[in-house]
């Protein structure tokens, strides 16, 4: 007998599947412990005794199906756990259902990368606490300004998105972002990358930046945005999409001209808690007010610095914010003076590579800036 409690592996996937559709299984680990969640996906391709709480009613049934071969390898509710939706929530089974054309899935390889990219930032979200759930967050709107994001963090996906357009938009602008992250005071235009490098459209990311806006300002008191959230599976994917970018003919379209500040997050716990920094309110100031004394500080300056002490000039990198981590280093290659960047474990193989033997790495434990921010 498997009992479905809230916090449980179980519940997690169901949950999740519940608004994904359809997740990838070489990302099972973003949800914990690789080997116990894959243990348990097997067992759930199994018939299993399961039921919603200790007095719900037992079904007895597979709850997931595996399909696809190499990385389209999918994961998906086998269709008589469909039921279990319903126990869920009452809006689960028919949000479900609305969006994934009746538990039809495409099986063409474009829809499945498409649904993939989704899904891994929908998990993502789920494990640093943001609220996924369609079916629990109220519909966006374009019809006036109203307040109807709630106060919390919560994630749209471009799929909600798109259907609250009422500008007619070529669909393909949506092509690349999954979604919208809105947190007390802020918006994140959410982008994945997974193991490829980022190719910006120019023009048509500018208009996904217009819209998001667009959005926002109807839905939220947030009249303005200029951040981005850029996951991957590996740091050097940030580092190849900056040099990708540099590549560029049109420096108007570079992707930080567009978001000049876009965070890099890992497709693994260090993203995860990372991601629980960048939803926190005011995080931002409250991280360098904890990091540099106000004596340090540099309010203005010609490249992008944070501190400066004595004649060491000094970048957080705690952020992961590889537009401002570029300009920052196209600055300081043009200079002599002394460069240092504060960063994470994590982080210093990637910033190593990227900045070279000349700019200092300073670590920082993410331990202490949770201990600053208060964040649990």
């Amino acid at each position: 007998m498997i009992t479905i409690r809230p916090s449980s592996y179980v519940y997690q996937l169901l949950e999740l599947l519940s608004v994904a559709g359809e997740f990838p299984v070489r990302s099972l680990s973003v949800l914990g412990n690789e080997r116990t969640v894959k243990a348990l996906v097997h067992r759930l391709e199994s018939v299993q005794d399961l039921r919603m709480g200790k007095d719900a009613p037992v079904h007895t049934m597979k709850m997931l199906q595996i399909s696809g071969k190499g990385s389209n390898r999918t994961l998906r509710l086998y269709k008589r756990a469909l039921p279990l939706l319903e126990e869920l929530h009452p809006g689960a089974l028919e949000n479900y259902s609305q969006s994934f054309f009746n538990h039809r899935f495409p099986g063409d390889s474009t829809h499945i990368f498409r649904n993939h990219r989704i899904a891994e930032a929908l998990a993502m979200m789920m494990k640093a606490g943001v609220e996924i759930r369609p079916y629990v967050l109220p519909g966006l709107q374009m019809t006036g300004r109203r307040k109807v994001v709630p106060d919390f963090p919560c994630f749209y996906t471009s799929r909600e998105i798109k259907r609250f357009d009422t500008t007619q938009m070529n669909k393909t602008i949506f092509t690349r972002t999954v979604g919208a992250l809105f947190y007390p005071g802020g918006l994140y235009a959410v982008y994945n990358t997974r193991d490829s490098v980022m190719r910006w459209s120019g023009l048509g990311e500018f208009k996904t930046y217009y819209h998001l806006q667009d959005l926002a300002r109807m839905n939220s008191p947030i009249t303005d945005f200029n951040s981005a959230l850029l996951l991957g599976r590996d740091p050097g994917v940030a580092l190849e999409t900056m040099l990708e970018s540099d590549k560029s003919q049109r420096k108007e379209m570079r992707f930080d001209r567009i978001y000049p500040h876009i965070h890099y997050i890992p497709l693994n716990d260090d993203g995860i808690r990372l991601l629980r920094i960048l939803i926190q309110p005011n995080w931002q100031e409250d991280m360098l007010a904890a990091l540099f004394p106000p004596e340090l500080r540099i309010k203005q300056s010609y490249m992008e610095l944070d501190a400066v002490d004595g004649d060491l000039h000094i970048l957080s990198h705690l952020d992961s914010d590889i537009a401002r981590l570029y300009r920052f280093h196209e600055a300081a290659v043009t200079t002599s003076r002394r460069f240092e960047v504060v960063c994470y474990p994590w982080q210093v193989p990637f910033l190593q590579k990227y900045l070279g033997r000349d700019i200092a790495v300073r670590v920082l434990e993410m331990n202490a800036v949770y201990n600053a921010l208060g964040v649990m």
